[in-house]
Order: C-alpha cells, then sequence, then structure tokens
C-alpha cells in the first residue's frame, strides 16, 4: 500500500438482506487529509462510514476489502477491532444524545474512556478528561454536568472531545452538525478540522454541506446509489466538475457567488449599495432511485440530461482515473464548459 495512504477501500459491498446499499466502493484516505464523502440522502454515505468502522448494523453483509495496515477490517474478528477504536479509529456520530449515556456526567464519561484505554488512575483520567472538554471550548464549571444539561451544540464538542481524546489516526464524522443551527454548525466544522490538524488526525467528513464541504476539505468523494460517481481536489471538482450528478449537485447548492444577478440602480440612485436579484436555483430532475429497485445500467440515467438508450441504460459506467480525478460516466468528455446549464431548464 502507498505509505501515503492510512485507509484503503477495494471494492466494497454493504447489504442489508437483498438490498445491496454499497456497490463495488474503492477509494483511499492519505494522511493528513479531510476528505468529504458527499450525496443525497440514501446514497450509501453512512453505511460506508459504519463499514469502515467495522460497525455495520445488524443483519448487514459487508464484502471487499478495508485496509489500514497492518489490519484487514472486512471480517477481522472483534477483539482486533476494538483494539483499533479509540487508539486507531474514532467516531463522531450524527446524534451526540444518543451517543452518551443519561445517566453519567460527561466528564466521567470521558475519564472511563481514558482508563478504558490507558489504563491510568482515576485521578489523572478525570483530569484529562476535563482538560479535553475545555480544548473544544467547554467551560470548567460545566464539565461535570449531565448530558440532558448540555445544549446540542456543546453536546456535539463532547463527542468530538471524545472522538479525539487519544489522537486516533482517522476520525469519521458522520453528519456532526445535522440539527444545528447554521452559526453553530460553522463552529463546530471549524473546532473538529482545527482539532484533528492539531493532533495530527485524518478525518473523513460526511455531510450535505457542500458550502462546509468547499471551506475545510481537501478532497470529495461524491456517491450515488451506493457508487463512487466522483472523486478529486476539492477545488477542481467544484470548479470543473465531470459527472452530470455532481454538476447538478453543485447547481442547486447555494454557494459563494451563485444565484445573485445583479441590478441596475437608477441614475438617482447610483451612489447607494447595489442590490441583487435572487433567482432560483436549478435542479436535479426527479428523485433518487429506490434501493431495492435499481434501473439497469447507470442509476443516474433516469434523470441525467445527456443519458442515452444505448450504454447509460444499459451499462453501469465503471469509474475511470486520469490527473488525480476520477469519474464514473459514459459522458464526462461532452459535459459543457457550464455543466450547471444542463439543468437550467428545471428551474
Amino acid at each position: 500500500m502507498n505509505p501515503e495512504v492510512l485507509l484503503s477501500v477495494r471494492d466494497l459491498h454493504v447489504s442489508i438482506g437483498a438490498v445491496e446499499a454499497v456497490r463495488g466502493l474503492s477509494f483511499d484516505v492519505r494522511k493528513g487529509e479531510v476528505l468529504a464523502v458527499v450525496g443525497e440522502s440514501g446514497a450509501g454515505k453512512s453505511l460506508t462510514a459504519r463499514a469502515l468502522l467495522g460497525m455495520p448494523p445488524q443483519r448487514a453483509t459487508v464484502t471487499g476489502s478495508v485496509r489500514m495496515e497492518p489490519y484487514e477490517l472486512v471480517g477481522a474478528p472483534r477483539s482486533v477491532r476494538a483494539a483499533l477504536w479509540g487508539r486507531q479509529l474514532a467516531l463522531v456520530p450524527q446524534d451526540a444524545l444518543s451517543a452518551l449515556s443519561p445517566v453519567h456526567r460527561v466528564s466521567d464519561q470521558l475519564a472511563a474512556a481514558v482508563r478504558s484505554v490507558d489504563g491510568v488512575s482515576r485521578n489523572e483520567a478525570q483530569a484529562r478528561a476535563m482538560t479535553a472538554l475545555e480544548e473544544v471550548g467547554i467551560p470548567a464549571d460545566r464539565t461535570r454536568a449531565y448530558p440532558h444539561e448540555f445544549s446540542g451544540g456543546m453536546r456535539q464538542r463532547a463527542v468530538i472531545a471524545m472522538a479525539l481524546l487519544h489522537s486516533p489516526a482517522l476520525v469519521i464524522a458522520d453528519e456532526p452538525t445535522t440539527a444545528q443551527d447554521p452559526e453553530t454548525q460553522r463552529r463546530l466544522l471549524d473546532l473538529l478540522t482545527h482539532r484533528s490538524e492539531a493532533t495530527g488526525t485524518t478525518l473523513v467528513l460526511i455531510t450535505h454541506d457542500l458550502p462546509m464541504v468547499r471551506e475545510h476539505a481537501d478532497r470529495v468523494l461524491v456517491m450515488y446509489a451506493g457508487r463512487l460517481a466522483e472523486e478529486g481536489p476539492v477545488e477542481e471538482v467544484f470548479t470543473h466538475p465531470r459527472a452530470p450528478y455532481t454538476a447538478g449537485l453543485l447547481a442547486s447548492a447555494p454557494l459563494q457567488g451563485r444565484g445573485a444577478v445583479p441590478t441596475c440602480g437608477s441614475a438617482a440612485g447610483r451612489d447607494r449599495p447595489q442590490r441583487t436579484r435572487r433567482r432560483r436555483l436549478p435542479s436535479i430532475p426527479g428523485t433518487p432511485p429506490n434501493p431495492t429497485a435499481l434501473p439497469p445500467g447507470c442509476a443516474f440515467a433516469p434523470r441525467c440530461p445527456l443519458a442515452d438508450a444505448t450504454r447509460c441504460a444499459t451499462a453501469h459506467p465503471e469509474p475511470e482515473t486520469h490527473n488525480n480525478r476520477t469519474v464514473a460516466c459514459h459522458h464526462w468528455r461532452e459535459l459543457p464548459a457550464n455543466p450547471a446549464e444542463l439543468f437550467l431548464e428545471s428551474v
């Protein structure tokens, strides 16, 4: 494995009963980077995260390879996975309240995590727990509170502190700012990325928030119906998407500089600040496919303005890699200079 690669995923499949929710996903996570995984609901993002951590849902079947040298995590016994949790792998969950025990003080829960890994005394564990909570902005006089006494933002800070307690090699953050207001979301993402950088931790960020991806991530992996649609450096993908699905996602997102049209003022009002006229953002037509009844060929074909009745309707495109970019689309070479134009008719 490339020494710059921390985690290598090859041909990952995750099935729940007869439903194959993740279908042949392959990608690498490089040391020290922030990799964002994006896509509509049902794309398979969270199932991928749980498979990477060795925590798939009950009744799930996972095949393929998830390798973190020197370990193969798919099929590894629980003892191997347990040895990695906290020390090498950690999770920032979507719902902090469900991840914290309601009957124990927050600092006690972090102290128990310290003792379980490091075997230190109670006093030392408690001191380290309180320091970790203070480092994520929880005042010292609040660290002894119970989870229900915290605000949603404070609970999320607490689980960030818990995930970073032992400076793990990799943290997977699964929609870590869900249900927070925009300002709290921004602060939490700033905190998570800055603390990860300070501890030398690699971060996989699963999110719907494309402006946050552009601000915080180094690379982005776009998923659709359990497969890779596109992957590459954030600025390259956001500026020049190659997959029609990526172009549709970006066109429909309120990214900076998009959606505002300047209007000319009258001569009498030229000294006033220029106003802008808002226009509706394009959208991808249709809805994501039902994973129990995927169409033949490319799963995005029924919604894609470039789809044809031969290749797209009959054969799923295999990922192609060119110049640090990977895309799975039969027509990626045919995209217009401004791919968002493909979806303007939906406005």
